[in-house]
């Protein structure tokens, strides 16, 4: 007999409710939304998009219910030095490639051998390593493409 897979709404009200937290319309959304797409949206970009099914929902709240899925685990945060943030519905291991030029993220499946993960654990001396994330930077093939040989030498 198949096990019954949950619908979005059952993951995310079963999560909320494991770490204490209400399941609202506008968390679902925020989720849903996130789910639906390979995208790493900006918190701009999830509100621009989850508005048009839930008109009343304002920026604060997305930010909020972002921050909300990120801490039960249902959405990782991509925070980048300049301060920007992205978020990625996939929580399973994964790693990123991200375009110097656009700043689209692209997923990278597969993960480091255990054995590398401890070598590098072992040279962080004075450190306790709880995870990594690994990031390519480079250039997407559309803006490869459209660098001209000058650029493309420095980069």
């Amino acid at each position: 007999m198949g096990q019954k897979l949950q619908s979005t709404d059952d993951v995310l009200r079963e999560a909320l409710e494991a770490n204490g937290q209400r399941f609202t319309e506008q968390r679902a959304a925020v989720f849903r939304f996130l789910m639906s797409t390979d995208k790493h949206p900006t918190a701009d970009e999830v509100f621009l998009a989850v508005r048009q099914d839930v008109s009343v929902i304002s920026l604060a709240t997305v930010y909020k219910s972002l921050e909300t899925l990120v801490g039960c685990g249902l959405a990782v945060k991509l925070t980048y030095g300049d301060g920007s943030a992205r978020y990625d519905g996939r929580t399973d291991p994964h790693h990123h490639a991200r375009c110097l030029a656009c700043s689209r993220i692209f997923d990278v499946a597969g993960t480091l051998p255990s054995d590398e993960i401890h070598e590098l654990h072992d040279r962080a001396q004075d450190f306790h390593v709880t995870g990594y994330r690994l990031e390519l930077t480079g250039y997407c093939s559309h803006c490869a493409d459209s660098m001209t040989g000058k650029e493309r030498i420095r980069a």
